[in-house]
């Protein structure tokens, strides 16, 4: 089948889509795998620095329903600046040149990093603080993730984008199963700033990966303006038949369950009463599952049916949560959140693969901006809005209200809406 490259405007050969493509298919593009690598490395620094964070700020609260609500008020610092700039950095992924964006962001957030670290080492790092650093990263990750995401699809061939989506997601969650004990351990030895420096050391690997890819030209016609460009976006999702649903869905989760990572260091040092061990433990068991979760994003998602894929993670997710909420002990809880994060990272990439592979190329960037905005500014919002319920009701009973009202709502969704079950 043959189709137009719109990075080069000339015609390739499109493959057709392979019914047991092998797992790591799309490694075998160079520029894809440098990207690959860069985000490996940069991911175990990330998630070193939010295990760390997050036990800071648990030990500077002191009881569980503080906890829970600081955690949220630095989640509504990472919402804001993605909820007001992910529209605008869907724009920049489709008009400008992604490389020289993912520079800039990745930069920026190895800056931010190396702040966080400064601050810690002069005994300077205070809730204030964290909220103002937390902002500058999360707006550099409100341009970093459409303009890395919609180069993905340029980087292989069409049949091994899902692919190729879910071993993105791997790079993500596969550090997540050892980032969270080193940062455990740098906890012991040296105090939260160790994770902070290494992540800042860290996220320079995405840079040099970007520089030595090939530029990649935007896909969008520079003569419309940002506010039609925008637009255009927006009302793509909305009429959408499948896509609209797959967002709403994706916002409620957003809004309830998925929170639940960010309030773990209140429920593991507060609710379940583990040390910085514990909470290593607990954000490692979840990177497990997501790192699972992952691989069948990568595996399955290349089949047909995706919205099942899809439907069976959402229900995973949700119901796990809700059992979370009356679980006793860490050592019940640890196999718990592996479940979870497996769930959880199978209904993100399954999300993501439907909506890269229903949008067209010309607003993929677009369409991926709505996403993002979702999951790293919508998410946070949520950890605030279930910070504050936890606050009167108690984390525990928090779970198990989020995940009812969000396996209802998918339930409701998969039944009265046949067209998502014949993608």
């Amino acid at each position: 089948m043959r189709g137009i490259d719109l990075s080069s405007g000339q015609r390739v050969i499109e493959r057709p889509l392979p019914k047991r493509a092998p797992l790591l298919a799309a490694l075998r593009y160079r520029d894809f795998r440098l990207l690959w690598v860069g985000l490996m490395i940069s991911n175990l620094g990330t998630w070193m620095q939010f295990t760390a964070m997050g036990f800071f700020v648990a030990q500077m609260a002191g009881s569980p329903h503080r906890a829970a609500l600081d955690l949220g008020f630095i989640g509504a610092a990472r919402a804001i600046p993605v909820l007001l700039l992910s529209p605008l950095a869907g724009v920049v992924a489709d008009t400008f040149p992604r490389r020289a964006t993912l520079v800039f962001t990745n930069t920026t957030m190895s800056l931010a990093a190396l702040a966080l670290a400064i601050f810690s080492s002069l005994n300077r790092l205070n809730l204030a603080s964290l909220l103002v650093i937390s902002a500058i990263n999360s707006a550099a990750n409100a341009f970093d993730s459409p303009s890395r995401q919609s180069w993905v699809p340029f980087l292989v061939d069409r049949a091994y984008v899902a692919n190729a989506i879910g071993l993105n997601s791997v790079a993500f969650n596969a550090p997540a199963v050892i980032g969270p004990a080193l940062a455990g351990a740098l906890i012991l030895w040296v105090g939260v700033s160790g994770s902070f420096y290494a992540n800042a050391v860290m996220t320079l690997a995405v840079v040099v990966a970007v520089i030595m890819m090939r530029p990649s030209r935007p896909v969008a016609q520079r003569g419309e303006s940002i506010w039609q460009a925008l637009r255009l976006g927006i009302v793509f999702l909305a009429r959408h038949p499948i896509l609209r649903w797959i967002i709403v869905f994706f916002i409620g989760t957003a809004l309830l369950v998925r929170p639940y990572s960010q309030l773990i260091p209140a429920y593991a040092i507060n609710q379940l009463h583990a040390g910085a061990a514990g909470l290593g433990w607990a954000v490692a068991a979840i990177g497990a599952g997501g790192f699972g979760g992952a691989l069948a994003t990568a595996y399955f998602a290349q089949r047909e049916r995706r919205s099942y894929l899809w439907f069976l993670a959402g229900a995973l997710m949700s119901c796990g949560v809700l059992v979370l909420g009356i679980v006793p002990t860490l050592a019940i809880a640890l196999p718990l959140l592996f479940l979870i994060g497996l769930g959880t990272l199978t209904f993100l990439g399954a999300s993501n693969v439907l909506i890269q592979t229903l949008a067209p190329d010309e607003v993929r960037g677009r369409a991926i901006s709505v996403y993002t905005m979702i999951a790293i500014g919508v998410v946070p919002l949520g950890a605030l809005l279930d910070g504050t319920i936890a606050s009167r009701i108690g984390l525990n009973w928090m779970f198990v209200l989020a995940g009812a009202v969000c396996m209802v709502a998918l339930a409701g969704i998969w039944l009265s809406r046949p067209v998502i079950r014949s993608v």
